[in-house]
């Protein structure tokens, strides 16, 4: 929908983009790096076991050429032969091709790290297609891989013609030399320049890093308006959730109305704020709010209250005080403990009074003490 709308792709890849990419096999890597790590491995375990897998090599075939006339005719003793030596081979490059195969699983996680996805292993037809491949090969993608090609190619020919001609003294030499010296020599000289050619894609990996990271990122780029409808999916769309809370806040209200009938007094502003509050005598703690509400709500709870006989008392500044400081279900604070124990003291004594077990309480005055911090203006 923002592709037909014409916007730009301006807005970096959000998280849930980048993890629905990675989920589909689909993150920055760099064969370049993993070439190089993979070369740079190889030419430092020939160094260090190089020596080694040579003298392994040598001996292997001193045993099997170095016959006596016995053996020569022993056809039994031909498999004895090919297993000692394949045993000995085997040993000598363990260690070459256990490098080689730590580096091969950790080139390609130096960048885009581990990635296991069966989506990336499903089958995908879509890829036989010859006209997708044609456009493939002719993309700016290939285009800039030949050139990578190309410059890979230029440097380390380049680098070989110079390493060539610095070492043509030492190459010349090994004319002179024994047999065993010349070859030991010579996989030396060989192993040094492998080494130094490897080195050289250092520069290519440094490039193509940064490059991959950029063209990952580039591809992944969002329009505003793939912003705003993945922020829809994921947070819900503004219609539905305003729904959601006015559901919640009608759930909310009719549990509120519900414990009115059991508080036993009401107090309002008179007509802007109502508080219903419950005290529980035998438990000992302090007056619970259960019910409050500014305007419309407050005249329902007046209305409650009025059709279950519960006392309605007028005190502005004790009403605003308590609904502003309480929420639902929760004592009041200590610092309202005295008003509100007058405003019991008061109805618990009209109801004795009512039921003729008491005299008639004296009316309430109208400064309660509030202490300043619970003081709400009107």
């Amino acid at each position: 929908m923002a592709e037909d709308s014409g916007q730009e792709k301006t807005e970096e890849p959000t998280p849930k983009r980048l993890q629905d990419a990675k989920d589909k096999g689909d993150v920055a890597r760099s064969k370049e790096l993993a070439t190089t790590v993979l070369l740079l491995a190889s030419a430092a375990a020939a160094l260090m076991f190089g020596g080694q897998v040579a003298d392994a090599m040598s001996g292997m075939m001193e045993y099997n050429f170095k016959l006596d006339r016995q053996a020569v005719f022993d056809s039994n003793l031909m498999f004895t032969h090919l297993g000692n030596s394949l045993r000995e081979a085997f040993a000598s490059v363990a260690l070459f091709f256990l490098i080689m195969l730590v580096a091969a699983i950790v080139g390609p996680l130096g960048l885009g790290g581990w990635n296991l996805s069966l989506k990336a292993m499903a089958p995908k037809f879509s890829r036989l297609d010859p006209l997708a491949g044609l456009k493939r090969m002719f993309s700016l993608k290939a285009l800039l891989e030949l050139f990578k090609a190309l410059a890979k190619f230029l440097l380390i020919g380049s680098l070989s013609f110079l390493v060539l001609i610095g070492s043509k003294h030492a190459l010349f030499a090994l004319g002179a030399q024994d047999v065993m010296p010349a070859m030991s020599a010579a996989v030396e000289l060989v192993i040094w320049a492998f080494l130094i050619m490897s080195s050289t894609l250092i520069l290519i990996a440094l490039i193509d890093v940064p490059f991959q990271i950029y063209d990952y990122t580039k591809k992944l780029k969002m329009t505003l308006q793939e912003v705003k409808d993945e922020m829809k999916n994921t947070e819900g769309k503004p219609e539905v959730k305003g729904r959601i809370r006015q559901l919640q806040r009608e759930i909310s209200q009719r549990k509120m109305m519900s414990a009115i009938p059991e508080a036993d007094v009401v107090i309002t502003n008179p007509t802007h704020y109502a508080v219903a509050l419950k005290y529980n005598q035998a438990g000992g703690g302090a007056p619970m709010l259960v019910a409050k509400g500014a305007d419309f709500i407050a005249l329902k709870i007046r209305e409650v209250a009025n059709e279950y006989d519960i006392p309605v008392l007028s005190s502005p500044a004790l009403a605003r005080a308590i609904y502003h400081s309480t929420e639902l279900e929760e004592e009041i604070p200590t610092g309202l403990f005295k008003a509100v124990a007058e405003v019991l003291a008061y109805v618990f004594q009209l109801k004795r009074h009512q039921q003729r077990q008491g005299p008639a309480p004296r009316e309430l005055g109208g400064d309660m003490d509030i202490p300043e911090e619970y003081r709400k203006d009107e």
